[in-house]
């Protein structure tokens, strides 16, 4: 059966987000065997379903632009960006889970649909077309984003801003006014935040850590479970995690991934004492209510699926 790029691109999207929100131990956040208060694991099923039609949605446009020679400014991306965090909190009653997710997967969808050829799409072509889309994301974009972003997240999550704060409606007008794109914000964010740091550098971490790492563990027999427990392992180990940094401080930040680390020198998830030091690390970090969430690493590990998803990879 004939299925189109849009359809492909939604679907491993959606399921991208299924697998790593279902895969356990993942230690501090909600996964199969573990709900937060007011948060379940079925709300992050929910979320996750309800991203398929705007992925599906930007890699049609996409691939529609690219075929009429368009300038990629006509995207739109912000307004799906927006339209799938409002779709997000009506699907589910948990809240904000799938924020960060919306906003790496919707340029990785974006450019998919620019260059998915025969049902795949290779990683490094994939990373070209994401720098030329986010490239030319515009300054309605930029609004967009913002609208989503205080739809979505707490001032606590959010932290506090010297310039351009979210929570400041000023902050849309000058975006306006002074034609201020979407990389113009997320270089103010990149060193305290990982999705903002990711859209600044053409998705580096996860197009050139994850999904190579997720990838050979695969490769090498682990089951999908313990080869994503592993790659969020592995992402948390090399980089602090910014929601962690942004609640706790970077000591914090950084105690967690040497944890992380830990766990993966003692084998991680597939190896019986890795798993007991992963069991160990999630109940610890879980009585913290939160303040120890690797929130934005769970969002790269989804990340990391959804570009080996359209590699050619199925479960």
């Amino acid at each position: 059966m004939w299925v189109s790029v849009g359809d492909l691109v939604g679907r491993c999207a959606s399921l991208a987000a299924l697998l790593e929100v279902s895969a356990y131990p993942k230690p501090g956040n909600v996964h199969r065997l573990r709900d937060f208060p007011g948060t379940s694991y079925e709300h992050f099923l929910a979320g996750a379903v309800s991203t398929l039609p705007w992925m599906r949605e930007l890699a049609d446009r996409s691939n529609e632009i690219k075929d009429a020679r368009r300038e990629w400014g006509s995207l739109g991306i912000g307004e799906s960006i927006l339209g799938a965090v409002r779709d997000m909190l009506t699907w589910q009653r948990g809240g904000n889970v799938h924020l960060g997710v919306i906003l790496l997967f919707s340029p990785i969808a974006a450019a998919a649909g620019a260059v998915a050829e025969g049902g795949r799409v290779d990683p490094i072509r994939l990373m070209a077309s994401i720098r030329e889309i986010v490239g030319a994301a515009t300054p309605r974009d930029a609004v967009a984003i913002y609208r989503a972003i205080s739809l979505a997240m707490s001032k606590e999550n959010l932290g506090e801003a010297d310039e351009l704060d979210v929570a400041d409606p000023a902050s849309l007008v000058h975006i306006l006014e002074k034609r201020v794109t979407p990389l113009d914000i997320f270089s103010i964010c990149a060193e305290r935040d990982s999705v903002c740091s990711e859209w600044i550098t053409g998705f580096t971490v996860i197009i050139s850590e994850g999904y190579p790492y997720l990838a050979d563990q695969l490769r090498s027999g682990l089951n999908v479970n313990d080869s994503v427990v592993n790659t969020f392992l592995r992402l948390l180990s090399a980089h602090p995690d910014s929601l962690i940094r942004r609640k706790r401080g970077l000591e914090a930040a950084l105690a967690v991934s040497e944890r992380a680390k830990g766990v993966l020198d003692a084998g991680g998830a597939a190896s019986d004492h890795g798993r007991r030091m992963l069991i160990e690390l999630d109940e610890e970090l879980q009585r913290t209510n939160g303040a120890l969430n690797p929130g934005t690493t769970a969002d790269l590990t989804a990340a990391s699926l959804f570009v080996l998803l359209l590699s050619g990879w199925r479960p």
